[in-house]
């Protein structure tokens, strides 16, 4: 939440992202800058509750190594729920272990653990 990783974290980063994006607070470690951060919701939930509390749609869902502990129909009815959360043409980002149905879900299929809804 704070938003800050060492040298060797931020390596993933192109450098025109990581200069525009962040702050160096040391030789040693990066910094988000603070009205990048101010964009960033970190929120505690529990995923099968019948109803999301957000107000805005998501551009970016990051469900990582999440589904691979639910059955099938909890699944499905999971990711009916980011789906309808995501924005028209958001980001649902998966754990490379975990698949949707492709059919069912309504998001495009991008890459292995990356869906898209359409605009």
């Amino acid at each position: 939440m704070r938003g800050r990783y060492t040298a060797e974290q931020s390596q993933a980063v192109p450098p025109v992202l990581r200069q525009r994006y962040f702050s160096k607070v040391s030789p040693q470690q990066y910094e988000v800058l603070p009205q990048v951060r101010a964009e960033v919701l970190f929120r505690k939930f529990n995923l099968m509750t019948p109803y999301y509390p957000f107000k805005k749609p998501f551009h970016i869902i990051y469900c990582r190594n999440v589904m691979i502990y639910f059955d099938a129909e909890t699944r499905r009815q999971l990711v009916h729920k980011l789906y309808d959360c995501t924005a028209p043409g958001g980001y649902l980002f998966l754990g490379h272990s975990e698949t949707i149905d492709r059919e069912a879900g309504g998001y495009l299929y991008v890459r292995p653990a990356v869906y898209r809804k359409l605009p």
